[in-house]
């Protein structure tokens, strides 16, 4: 594990709770290529914080990254659903293009 992983954990350990940290194991668990731990931790953020709108994007990337189109495609119209409930058009923006990138034939949002 390396020292950022362990500094991370440490953190985590001690507030499980906190989806800033949740989030940055999961950057990191992609960063040295555990996209399977990267999906735990990101999995984990979504159940402690629906509404952390900066999950879905990276969520739907590893999911793509990972072959996984339709998961992704799922992520990221959940996404865009909770973008649109917290006022982030940014958010609902940027899941919008990357959901119409895999799927240009269909403009249900």
């Amino acid at each position: 594990m390396s020292p950022r992983l362990q500094q991370l954990m440490a953190l985590w350990q001690a507030n499980p709770t906190d989806t800033f940290v949740l989030f940055a194991i999961a950057k990191e668990y992609e960063k040295v290529g555990d996209d399977t731990q990267a999906l735990s931790w990101y999995v984990r953020l979504r159940e402690t914080d629906p509404n952390y709108v900066g999950l879905y994007y990276h969520l739907g990337r590893l999911h793509e990254r990972m072959g996984c189109l339709a998961d992704a495609l799922e992520v990221y119209r959940k996404g865009m659903q909770v973008a649109r409930q917290v006022g982030d058009q940014h958010a609902w923006a940027e899941l919008n293009a990357v959901r119409m990138a895999i799927d240009p034939d269909n403009d249900e949002m």
